[in-house]
């Protein structure tokens, strides 16, 4: 070994030693040294066999750390618990829509420029901001080359996160970025849109006309990129987003996951009405229905057992036909519904982008 790279890995080992890293972390009990060098290694081969710059390689692998915080954030992902309307509550809050007001107003040419060029509304641009990074107030916690080489140590996505770094690595290369200035979230996404590297790397565009793409510190590069995406994705700023719309109090909820697909038509034989009661309008468009099933079948369980209650028989033996049902309310999701899913596949997250630009309408 040459001594060169024998200091290199004594301070690596160092570097790692003073790391509190736990044995709970690594399969067999202790930090596989030799698995981490092993991954630096092949990074290094992938880079130099992708034409990627020896100075880009260089400052990669630099100083590699271990972040076993990570890890543990992978592993103990947050459940899910609370109800659509207590989501809704949370994103698309006062303070939200009066920051991206205030936005809209310190960037008017920005979001004209997209707009002319990529043809999505501003307000669907300030959407996406707000609920990505709150207008960009969110600051990233980690040094991305980190975060990508501690995940693949830990190897349930190895290939995943080993292609975000490399994708990472080009970027940086092409851009003349330093790359560990380059900060994201836990799991890989940054700047204002909060892009992993792939997507970056796939859709990045120019906003500012500096000739390199920086979603971290240029808001122009970052709405641009946004854009791109979008209309990469189809986005048709002539249909609206979802229409939250009442059902009849026995509707199939099975349908509320937006996956069944309908004719307007079709949903409007079936009792589909708007929220206040009158008939939706019947274009030549398909949609689907998106609704809190859970909360659903709560709120009907709960009627069944109050009818119950009141003439003291089993629950069971209640017609639920006949018994007095809650009112429900759900959203038709039309096809830009579905390309905001293609950003982040969650029903939520996609009313959200939905609710908050409607609101940030001028």
């Amino acid at each position: 070994m040459k001594k060169t790279k024998f200091f290199t890995r004594l301070i690596g080992v160092v570097m790692l030693v003073f790391v509190p890293i736990c044995s709970v972390y690594a399969d067999g009990g202790v930090f596989d040294v030799d698995r981490w060098y092993g991954i630096l290694d092949d990074v290094r081969v992938r880079a130099r066999n992708q034409n990627i710059s020896k100075e880009v390689i260089d400052a990669t692998l630099k100083y590699p750390a271990f972040i076993p915080a990570i890890v543990k954030s992978d592993r103990n992902q947050a459940e899910f618990t609370l109800t659509l309307d207590e989501y809704l509550a949370r994103t698309v809050n006062s303070k939200r829509i009066a920051k991206g007001k205030e936005m809209r107003v310190t960037y008017p040419t920005m979001l004209s420029r997209v707009e002319n060029k990529y043809g999505v509304q501003p307000h669907v641009i300030l959407a996406f901001w707000g609920l990505e990074s709150n207008y960009g107030e969110y600051r990233a916690a980690h040094k991305l080359t980190d975060a990508f080489l501690t995940l693949m140590y830990e190897g349930r996505r190895e290939t995943f996160f080993g292609n975000q770094l490399l994708a990472l690595m080009k970027i940086a290369d092409k851009n003349g970025l330093d790359i560990n200035d380059i900060r994201g979230s836990w799991a890989g996404a940054m700047g204002h849109f909060q892009f992993i590297p792939t997507t970056l790397q796939q859709y990045g565009a120019d906003g500012n006309g500096d000739g390199r793409v920086d979603i971290i510190h240029s808001v122009g590069d970052a709405m641009f990129s946004a854009g791109n995406y979008l209309h990469k994705m189809g986005w048709n700023p002539n249909e609206k987003i979802v229409s939250r719309v009442l059902l009849p109090a026995n509707f199939d909820v099975s349908l509320l996951d937006g996956k069944t697909k309908k004719p307007l038509a079709d949903w409007a034989r079936m009792g589909v009405m708007n929220e206040d009661g009158s008939p939706i309008p019947i274009a030549d468009m398909t949609a689907g229905l998106v609704g809190d099933i859970k909360l659903i079948q709560e709120q009907r369980a709960a009627a069944i057992a109050a009818a119950a209650s009141s003439v003291s028989v089993d629950p069971n033996a209640i017609d639920t036909d006949v018994a007095p049902q809650p009112a429900i309310y759900a959203y038709l999701t039309y096809p830009n519904f579905y390309r905001i899913k293609r950003w982040n596949s969650s029903n939520w997250y996609a009313l959200a982008v939905a609710t908050l630009a409607d609101e940030l309408k001028q």
